[in-house]
């Protein structure tokens, strides 16, 4: 008799479990890139928002410059978290454009702003696992006030800022002019008009996100 064998089971092919990033993972150096390329692109949108607010804010000035910011800026800020989708990659975008703003000579309170938002807006996003749509608008709206640090002292620094005016050599018309619509009215609209432009600035790069980015493999 011949000895028989029992059949051998078919071996089921093994499928690797996969989940969708939960934000808890570390920043890698290709990532780090990711968040350079990006930051240089959303300081152009600020070099334009400058410009912008230079030639249609009159008088007004630098204190619409966050908000221009924050409506031109969505698109370039959601691509990034797009491409990133990890814990970090807000707050570093956030407290390099700090640096910049410390290094070109503004206050002290313009790069705590650009850690502090940044960092928050970090975390809201963070609990969407940066994919939540409502999440990620409330985030970039936090995170547009990041770039308040340099218009907060025009309210709060006023001596500090007058001074630093002087030694830059600047004279009493100039100061005048520079606080000629530095008041309680103009620091509220300001930062509403902030809320306003983020949240179409957001919105508007979600929609272009869905409907370009996504189709394109891009994000």
């Amino acid at each position: 008799m011949t000895k028989q064998t029992p059949n051998a089971m078919p071996q089921q092919p093994t499928v690797e479990a996969t989940t969708p990033s939960t934000g808890r993972a570390k920043l890698a150096t290709a990532d780090l890139i990711t968040i350079g390329v990006f930051t240089a692109l959303y300081f152009v949108m600020v070099c334009v928002a400058t410009l912008a607010s230079t030639l249609f804010t009159g008088g007004f000035g630098s204190i619409f410059l966050p908000a221009i910011a924050a409506l031109i800026s969505g698109c370039v800020w959601m691509l990034m978290v797009a491409r990133t989708g990890k814990f970090g990659g807000i707050t570093v975008m956030g407290v390099v454009i700090g640096l910049f703003l410390f290094v070109s000579g503004h206050f002290m309170l313009s790069f705590v702003a650009s850690i502090v938002f940044p960092v928050i807006a970090d975390l809201i996003a963070r609990i969407g696992h940066y994919k939540n749509k409502a999440l990620l608008l409330v985030s970039y709206v936090v995170f547009s006030y990041g770039l308040t640090g340099p218009i907060l002292p025009l309210w709060f620094m006023k001596d500090a800022y007058v001074a630093s005016l002087e030694a830059r050599g600047k004279d009493a018309a100039y100061i005048d002019g520079v606080f000629a619509n530095i008041n309680t009215g103009t620091f509220f609209l300001s930062m509403g008009a902030i809320l306003v432009c983020a949240v179409i600035g957001g919105w508007f790069g979600q929609r272009m996100m869905r409907k370009h980015f996504i189709k394109a493999g891009i994000a």
